[in-house]
This record gives C-alpha cells, structure tokens and sequence, in this order.
C-alpha cells in the first residue's frame, strides 16, 4: 500500500459542516479534493462556506486572499459519485446510520481502483461492522475528526478487525502532515475521546442530582480551579442534549449496560421536554434572559486575624497552596504524623477546624472514622496558585465558629470559598479521578496506549491536562484511594477501578518497599 504525498487525491463525502471542514484541511494541505454531496448544488454551497470562513481570516490578516483563492481552486465539486474514481483516499462524512454507510462503500468499491483506501468520519459505529459488508476490509479506517475540522487539532485513526496496519499507519501518517495531533485506536464503542469524556458529564450530572452544588457552582469549579474552558453544564447545552444524551446511550447500550456509562435521568428529562440547550434557546441554563445563576460562594469576609497554622504530615498534592501561606504572612509549624494516628494523611490545623483534602469519603464519615467532628474538606484544583476560588465541605453539626475559621485562611490567601453540601469525592477530585480511570481502562483493554488518552482529551475536547497524566500529577495511589473510596460509599460497579490502575500502584508500592530494603541492607 503506497503511501499518501500532496499529489494524492483526496474525495470527501458530505458537504456539510463537517465534510465541508475535512475538504478544508485536505486542501489546505496543498491536495486536490474532489467534493461530493448526493443533494444538487450541496457540494457547491459547501464550498461557499469554506470561502465565507476563510474570508473572515482574510479581515483578521490570518491568511491573504490569494491564499483564499488557491486553496478553493483546489477544491471541485461534484454529484456525481462516478467522479470518485480517481481518488487516492475518499473520506465519507454523511449521517450516522450503519446501512447508509455499508451501502455507499460497498458502491464504492465498484468505482475506485483496489488500493484506495476509504475512511469513514463516524464518531460512534464500529468500524469493523461497516466493514463487514465489504469485499476489501482492509482498505477499511476510520477517520474521526473534531468539529470544527479546521480549528480541532485531532483525528482519531481507527483500526476495524480486518483494517491492514499499513493503511492505518498510512492515514496516521497523512493526519500528522495535515497538522493534525493523530492517535491510533481500535473500533470500540466511543474510540478513545468519547468513551473517556463520559465522567466528565456523568459525574457533574450526578453532583447536581444529589444537592451537592447547583449548575453555576459546577461550571465555575471546573473553569477555575480545574482550568477546563467550558464546565460541564453549559458543554452539554452548547452540544446539545439531543447529540450528548445520544452519545451516553450509544455508549451504554455498546458496552453491555456498565454502570460507568449510565445515562442520566436529569438530561433525559430536559430531552422530554424539549430543551436541548442552546439550539432552542433553554437547557440546564435559559438563554433568553439576560440574568443567569450565581455561583453559591462565601461573599462576606470573615474578621479573624489569622496569622499561624499547623500542617500536620504531608499535603500530598495540595502541598502546592503552601507557598500562598507563606506569602500571605502566615507562620507555618510543620509536624510529623503520629505513629498512632488513624489517618496518615496531611491536614492543616487553623483555631479548632481540620482541614484535609478529600479523599473520596463523605466528610462527615472521615470524620467519624478519625474521631475529628471538626473535619473540613477541601477540593482538588489543577493550580492553587493560579485559581481563585476553593471549594470545601464539612459535617452538618459543624459550628459557625470552626467554619469561619476555615472560611478566614482561605480568604487570607484571597481565595474566594465556595461551600458545597458534603458529598463524596466533591467535585473536581471525583471527576478528574473518574476520568483517569477510564482513561487507564481503556488503555488496560488495548484501545490505545496511554500517551494517545491524553492527547484525544487534550486535542479533542480541549482538557487542560490529560486524564492519566493529572493522575500521575495528582499520585495514582491518591486516585486509587479516592476509586476506592467512592466504591465502598455508594456500593456501585460504576466506580471499580481500572486493574490497570491498581497494578500500577502495586508496581509503585513494590518498587518503594525494594528501595527501603537497598538502603536498609547498606
């Protein structure tokens, strides 16, 4: 199978949005496209709106108009599906309907030359079954690109059962010449950004649902303190509820009914009643009303001179709000954990509250369990130094007192807190553990490698960091433990850790105990 070069002749199938977009890429790339659409006319207004867009760049001097021109000319279109013949690689971007997709390759098998290879652009059938039908599954790959194409960096290469690696490595290879962030995978239900992001919804749908937080309060934390562009509130109305409820039963009904990929019985019901998010104008938020919702925060300050605490152990991840301590004043005594303690982790003392970051339990049953009725928690954030909010919950009987006392650090290191009912794991520790569990899933059932995971979230959904590499970031025994944690709180498959996970954390526990026994034989 010869390798694809600027001379090769790309088709694309569907002039829409997306088809329209992959064409873009393709001959922007410097290839002559050949656009096809069955509707007359279709593939001619496709081409239009390249021109309109591009026109926009033109104003913002991104592009010139001669490059404009260049790269349209190389762009022809056409209704007659006969015209394909020559191309080296047709892309096809039409519905998502395994028959429609079975019978147009199989047409084109009829029309194209024996070594052209044909990619469908579909982000949720399986590769291998639209190959079934076919006399050269071979030539068979998916090509999953990101709306917009032009502007999202990746493109899922997926491999069917029968796909030839050559032609897989091919497409890979044509993508990264795009400038395009290419991953491998194999046909699974959701591939690899789509499987993975289900937490991302999952779980914030699931926090809301409970009373944890409302939407506003959500959406922020994921912005501010986990850096994310869009919360997971206002993603879902601007995709749609419509389109991501679909996604979320796909992948459901795909893998057997596990738990992990459970649809919500919270966007079910805004799809029964017709608010799909931003397309009609209501979702989980109106957008025909000028006032939107606040966020729940702590908006008084609290008058306490603080101006010492107590760090008892280590803060593990968290140890990077220290620093903030030190530069607000405040004097910090660092003690070791005791050997008769019931709890190893780091806290933070402050008047008579504790304060310990989550680890996945209600606080109010770590509380119970380390005999502390005045225990805080707090959440995890991607930068404590960057952020400017922190959420923290604690028990139902804590006083007003110790409260304050934790509301007045904080606040002393100008932190704006955000008070949440108490709930497992909160917000961001539980779903960025999520998300890294499924990220190492995946990896555990050889859809991809690790590296891959992190790219597609990055590249394909604009994460600020990559599910397992915030878990390497965060610790794998501290994701593990918060895993666990919820499991044994809620008693649900949903939350089983990955056996990848849990090797790795045994390979690290293992590698410890080697070291200290080297240095206790020397």
């Amino acid at each position: 199978m010869n390798k694809f070069t600027s001379d090769s002749i790309i088709a694309v199938i569907g002039a829409g949005t997306m088809g329209a977009g992959i064409a873009q890429v393709a001959a922007k790339a410097n290839h002559q496209v050949l656009l096809f659409d069955v509707a007359e006319g279709a593939a001619q207004k496709g081409i239009q709106n390249i021109r309109k867009g591009l026109d926009k760049l033109v104003q913002r001097n991104r592009i010139t108009t001669l490059e404009v021109d260049a790269l349209v000319s190389r762009i022809i279109p056409t209704s007659d599906i006969n015209q394909l013949s020559s191309a080296d690689l047709v892309i096809e971007a039409i519905v998502e309907n395994l028959d429609l997709k079975q019978n147009l390759f199989c047409q084109l098998e009829t029309i194209c030359d024996v070594n052209t290879v044909i990619a469908s652009n579909t982000s949720s059938i399986s590769i291998t079954a639209i190959g079934s039908k076919l006399l050269r599954p071979q030539n068979l790959i998916g090509m999953h690109f990101f709306n917009p194409a032009p502007i999202m960096k990746l493109v899922e290469v997926i491999s069917g059962l029968d796909t030839d690696k050559q032609v897989a490595d091919n497409v890979f290879e044509l993508a990264i010449s795009w400038g395009k962030l290419a991953v491998h995978a194999k046909s699974t239900p959701g591939f690899i950004a789509n499987r993975v992001a289900r937490p991302f919804y999952a779980e914030s749908l699931r926090i809301h649902q409970e009373g944890a937080a409302d939407i506003a309060t959500i959406d922020w934390l994921f912005r501010d303190c986990g850096g994310f562009k869009m919360g997971p509130f206002e993603l879902m109305d601007m995709i749609g509820h419509d389109v991501n409820y679909a996604v979320t039963c796909s992948v459901f009904d795909a893998f057997y009914h596990d738990q992990r990929f459970l649809p919500s019985l919270l966007q079910k019901e805004l799809l029964d009643a017709g608010h799909l998010g931003r397309k009609s104008g209501r979702g989980f938020y109106q957008y025909n009303i000028d006032k939107q919702p606040v966020i729940n925060s702590q908006q008084s300050s609290i008058d306490l001179d603080i101006t010492s605490i107590t760090i008892v152990g280590s803060l593990g991840v968290a140890e990077s709000i220290i620093p903030l301590f030190q530069q607000h004043g405040l004097t910090i005594d660092r003690v070791s954990v005791s050997e008769d303690s019931l709890e190893t982790a780091g806290k933070i003392l402050i008047g008579d509250a504790t304060l310990m970051l989550t680890n996945g339990q209600f606080t109010v049953e770590r509380a119970t369990r380390i005999k502390c009725p005045n225990l805080i928690h707090f959440d995890l954030s991607l930068n404590y130094q960057q952020s400017t909010s922190i959420a923290i919950s604690t028990c139902n009987n804590i006083s007003q007192q110790t409260l304050n006392f934790a509301i007045a650090l904080f606040q002393k290191i100008e932190k704006t807190v955000i008070i949440i009912d108490d709930i497992p794991g909160m917000v961001l520790a539980r779903t960025i553990c999520m998300l890294a569990n499924e990220g190492f899933d995946a990896v555990n059932q050889q859809v991809c490698d690790e590296s891959a995971i992190d790219i597609a979230m990055k590249a394909g959904m604009n994460y600020p960091c990559g599910p397992i590499e915030w878990a390497n970031e965060i610790g794998l025994n501290y994701t593990l433990e918060i895993l666990k944690n919820l499991a044994e709180t809620y008693g649900e498959d949903r939350f089983r850790a990955s056996p990848l996970l849990i090797r790795k954390v045994a390979e690290q526990q293992l590698q410890s105990i080697k070291n200290h026994t080297t240095i206790g034989k020397s």
